[in-house]
């Protein structure tokens, strides 16, 4: 329980440090290109959302194995062999993790019914969390 419940907080945590970073770069965005509620402008802003939270996580697991907010609670994300993601399996991860997320959260709820508590993805891929006693 205690891993859940760490994992929710640092979820907590990663959502207001993206949410800061998505209002900076939508507002560069609409700053550069104008109105983005409807059409093409709409669409090239959600890739370019999708991208740059792409760009943070990957960076964050190849270089440290974690982003801010898995620093500040004590978690790293590794290999099956303990080691950092490469950079092709930290940007798998972030794909398929976006794809099972969109289906309905599958990939997110795998993780409560999972003895060992992966997401499905980590469970593909895998990968794991690991608890740091620092």
């Amino acid at each position: 329980m205690q891993l859940i419940l760490k994992r929710l907080m640092a979820c907590v945590y990663e959502l207001l440090i993206l949410l800061a970073l998505w209002m900076l770069l939508t507002w560069l965005f609409v700053s550069a290109f104008g109105d983005a509620t409807h059409g093409l402008k709409h669409l090239l802003l959600q890739a370019l959302l999708w991208l740059m939270t792409g760009l943070y996580f990957v960076v964050c697991w190849v270089k440290t194995g974690q982003t801010l907010a898995m620093q500040a609670w004590k978690m790293k994300v590794v290999g099956s062999d303990g080691q950092l993601l490469t950079l092709q399996q930290a940007s798998v991860r972030y794909l398929l993790a976006s794809l099972l997320t969109m289906a309905f959260g599958v990939g997110l709820l795998y993780m409560l019914f999972n003895q060992k508590r992966l997401f499905l993805h980590d469970r593909i891929l895998h990968t794991q969390f690991v608890l740091l006693n620092k």
